[in-house]
């Protein structure tokens, strides 16, 4: 409803600014006079009315804007050229939807002075909710009853401090978000907010995973990997939560997790191909080395189609040598499944 409101009152705006523009049209100033000296008229005298088939007098007559239902960007640019404005449109003339779409990739400091140049903007309360939800995706705050006053311009600004400190201290960024009512210390809620938050550090959060096991596991969850080829399943697993740089006991509990969440993701694939959590847990294992192998330029001599197939098919009898090698295959064109 706010956005509809904003869009009439904008949309008043700019036939007030526009509408003599368009009603002299291009080239007038919108004075009768013009018209007529351009004709060749004495001034006081009326202009001649045109004849019966005779041309008309001016290449461009006078035109009646119809009812403009929301704001058309080249009819803006138009109206800028006919005017001798330059350069861009102003922000404040766009749509809230693009004008947020624009603006969330500024950091808080460029928002801070984004606001002193649009001060509208500035205030506009939707524009800073959007900006929030957009980078943040999900915070506790955001499903409770708001107090009389709230301000997303000033819980931005509370997001973005939380998640520098986070970045730089993850148990004081964690207790930040909570002393201010933001997050709750409930494993659901923490693990929605990493999933859907782009800015926190991806070595701070590796160490925060690997300290609170149960939101790990909630986090795990969040993930569908339905009807998705393996490596590439592990690949959005590792996109959002990294592995270590080391092998050891964080690794393995990710990809067992990893192995069971698939399995649940992919029960026909479990039913004709044989997959199961233990068969996914070695093709897991497989593929990191097989990764290391290609990609790593310390290892010249790397490892063929068929040796992969002979190694994996070993440790996983039940899994037929065809699917291993479309494995194969696309580490080869792809890449690292942890890069």
């Amino acid at each position: 409803m706010g956005q509809g409101l904003w869009r009439v009152a904008r949309n008043q705006q700019l036939q007030q600014e526009y509408g003599e523009h368009w009603d002299a049209g291009p080239g007038l100033d919108g004075d009768p006079r013009d018209l007529g000296m351009e004709m060749g008229a004495n001034p006081g005298q009326a202009p001649p009315s045109p004849g019966v088939g005779d041309l008309p007098p001016h290449p461009h007559p006078r035109r009646h804007p119809q009812h403009c239902q929301g704001a058309d960007i080249y009819q803006l640019l138009r109206a800028r050229r006919g005017k001798g404005q330059q350069g861009f449109i102003d922000l404040e003339m766009l749509p809230p939807e693009l004008s947020i779409t624009i603006l969330s990739y500024l950091n808080a400091t460029d928002l801070c002075l984004a606001s002193c140049v649009w001060q509208d903007l500035g205030h506009d309360e939707y524009l800073w909710q959007g900006l929030c939800k957009s980078t943040w995706g999900h915070c506790s705050i955001y499903n409770r009853r708001l107090p009389y006053g709230f301000s997303y311009r000033r819980l931005y600004m509370m997001l973005d401090e939380g998640s520098l400190t986070f970045n730089a201290n993850h148990q004081e960024g964690i207790s930040y978000f909570m002393s201010k009512g933001i997050l709750v210390d409930h494993p659901k809620d923490l693990a929605k907010f990493i999933f859907c938050t782009r800015t926190l550090n991806w070595k701070m959060l590796r160490v925060y995973l690997d300290e609170r096991r149960d939101v790990l596991d909630e986090l795990v969850t969040l993930h569908n990997f339905s009807n998705q080829f393996l490596p590439n399943a592990l690949r959005d697993f590792f996109r959002h939560i990294h592995a270590p740089e080391e092998r050891g006991e964080y690794l393995e509990t990710l990809i067992t997790k990893f192995s069971h969440r698939f399995c649940a993701c992919n029960p026909a694939l479990v039913r004709d191909v044989g997959l199961s959590p233990d068969a996914v847990y070695v093709l897991c294992y497989s593929l990191i080395l097989l990764s290391i192998d290609l990609t790593s330029p310390h290892v010249k001599n790397k490892m063929s189609k068929r040796e992969f197939i002979r190694n994996t098919r070993r440790a996983a009898q039940n899994i037929s040598e065809d699917f291993v090698g479309h494995l194969y295959d696309n580490i080869y064109l792809i890449g690292h499944v942890a890069a």
